[in-house]
């Protein structure tokens, strides 16, 4: 009997032995992070940081790769993604726009091509103007645009950022004369006259931020950093849809690496040093794992399609 036992439960040792090893074994190769922007804003500083803790931790090379799409937005460095491997050798770092807007532009992405990691950022998103328009907030926008041509600068015209746009500009009865795709949306866009009205981030006018007209912030809530200045939604009457950016893998990836990738990036997120990124910027910094990331990209779809109506 005892000859059974050790026999039993060295069997059960080794089959331990042979079965953990799965999840250690990710990542044994070089790991790109995508990035479909430009360097600078909020989701490639913190993927960075993501990339940095997976080399600390693992040991294997870990980067960024930034692969801004211009007019289309990050659809492209979206479909580098989805015709990459499914080893977790290539992770995107993707806006919403991806999951939601993404399977409806009959460009090859559907509503499954994506496994969400986790989602880990709101972009503290606005709506700015220079400084000597002559309007600071929607209501005055609209009554300006109605006599006069207003340009609005973007990322790209099926992002979330620009569909709440042209939703408020319809719900304030009013449109843009004009609106174009850039890659980088920045205080020389507005003091070059390259744009009226941008769609952009926090970080990327912060060093104009008290030369310029903040018009209202696109998301569920006002940005404490911003007094005085209401969302888009308390303004037009939209819905609060908001602008997130998330980790996702191909459909098919093993769910070991999913759960390394969690791991790894839910650390990184409750780091110091990204929360700190959260205090000074007004950008929201959390992690949601990947059921809850589901459940949102759902709603999300459902806000917006209410967009278009």
């Amino acid at each position: 009997m005892i000859k059974k036992l050790i026999i039993a439960t060295s069997m059960v040792a080794a089959l331990a032995g042979f079965v953990a090893p799965a999840h250690a074994e990710y990542p044994t190769a070089p790991v790109q992070f995508i990035v479909p922007w430009p360097p600078g804003d909020f989701e490639d500083v913190l993927t960075r940081m993501i990339a940095k803790k997976m080399e600390e931790k693992t040991g294997v090379s870990a980067s960024v790769v930034n692969k801004p799409g211009g007019g289309d937005g990050p659809f492209p460095g979206a479909l580098e993604v989805l015709n990459g491997p499914t080893d977790g050798s290539m992770v995107g770092s993707f806006v919403i726009g991806v999951p939601i807007v993404g399977p409806v532009l009959d460009m090859g992405i559907e509503e499954d091509s994506f496994t969400p990691v986790g989602i880990f950022l709101t972009y503290p998103f606005v709506l700015a103007a220079s400084g000597d328009a002559p309007y600071s907030n929607m209501a005055e926008l609209a009554a300006h645009a109605k006599e006069n041509d207003v340009v609005l600068g973007h990322f790209g015209a099926g992002l979330t950022p620009t569909r709440a746009s042209m939703a408020a500009a319809a719900k304030l009865e009013f449109e843009f004369a004009d609106d174009s795709a850039f890659d980088m949306l920045d205080c020389n866009t507005l003091s070059a006259g390259d744009a009226d009205v941008i769609n952009t981030t926090l970080a990327l006018i912060e060093p104009c931020l008290d030369d310029i007209n903040i018009l209202a912030n696109i998301g569920s809530e006002p940005i404490a950093k911003l007094d005085g200045v209401e969302t888009l939604a308390a303004q037009a009457g939209i819905n609060d849809i908001e602008l997130w950016n998330g980790l996702f893998v191909k459909k098919g990836t093993p769910q070991e690496v999913v759960d390394v990738l969690a791991d790894i990036a839910k650390e990184t997120m409750m780091g110091e040093e990204a929360q700190q990124l959260m205090v000074e910027t007004g950008a929201r910094v959390y992690w949601q794992d990947a059921a809850a990331s589901e459940a949102r990209i759902v709603a999300d779809r459902a806000k917006n399609a209410e967009l278009s109506q």
